[in-house]
């Protein structure tokens, strides 16, 4: 049987544009690190990138719609899970409904050969950066010319003896340029990646699929999700907990549980086949 070079050719293009986002991503370690907000060259007035996800579906994690207006049908199907009434659906609707992760341009001090990468984070730290900037005192942090730095200081859950990881910001006091000439500033507003090349949306069809797989799980590991996002999207905001150990296999199932999976197969049947 001959090779197919088709196959083989998109296989090793999906890898190589894997590799390439990972290397646009930038997260901090602990200890410090010195950052500088970069205009981003997509939306020049605004470098923050609000993306919402969907964690933990069929265990990947996948860009909603969404973030950019369109519909979803996860979002759709939990908002008609919530209204069946029942508590259980409305928790298990609470949990598909996407996060906000926030992301913005950065130049890392002392790895500027590296290029402009995106950095992202919760609602607190995007929160405390929008301070300073509302701040009068601070003002546009990320103008390439009269813009300040940011210090980040990353400390681990275990080192920080919490659930979570701790990140401190401060802004520093002296106003620098972002490089040492204008070739330089040019080069590093202009060379940048797209969000939506690292991050890349699903189309309506393509989500209701991995719902509807979810939902009715066939046993099989498919392939990859189309972006192989559990590569390079961001971790969920907090840690599932360890699942229960399975309980012995049966062949009966309770009444209440065929109930309960006629209801979930009946809402998804009315909202995508009617």
């Amino acid at each position: 049987m001959a090779l197919d070079l088709s196959a083989i050719r998109g296989r090793l293009n999906k890898l190589q544009n894997t590799s390439k986002r990972t290397d646009a991503l930038w997260k901090p370690t602990p200890g410090k690190h010195q950052v500088r907000i970069v205009p981003y060259k997509f939306s020049p007035e605004n470098p923050f990138i609000e993306l919402f996800f969907h964690y933990n579906i069929n265990n990947k994690t996948y860009l909603s719609p969404s973030s950019f207006g369109r519909p979803d049908p996860i979002v759709e199907f939990a908002d008609k899970l919530k209204r069946m009434g029942d508590k259980e659906d409305w928790k298990a609707a609470k949990k598909m409904e996407p996060k906000l992760r926030t992301f913005v341009p950065v130049l890392v001090r002392g790895e500027e050969g590296e290029g402009v990468k995106f950095w992202g984070f919760g609602k607190t730290v995007y929160q405390e950066i929008l301070g300073y900037i509302a701040d009068p005192d601070y003002g546009d942090i990320t103008d390439p010319n009269s813009g300040r730095d940011l210090t980040i200081e990353y400390v681990s859950a275990e080192d920080a003896g919490t659930s979570y990881p701790t990140t401190t910001l401060r802004v520093k006091p002296n106003v620098t340029p972002l490089a040492g000439d204008d070739a330089q500033i040019t080069n590093l507003l202009e060379n940048q990646s797209n969000i939506t090349d690292i991050y890349q949306e699903l189309s309506y069809a393509e989500l209701k699929s991995v719902l509807e797989g979810w939902l009715n799980p066939t046993g099989e590991e498919g392939e990859e999700s189309v972006t192989e996002q559990t590569l390079s999207t961001p971790s969920a905001p907090q840690a599932q907990a360890a699942p229960a150990a399975a309980p012995a296999p049966s062949n009966e199932v309770t009444t209440e549980e065929k109930k309960k999976m006629d209801d979930v197969a009946s809402a998804f049947d009315d909202l995508f086949n009617n």
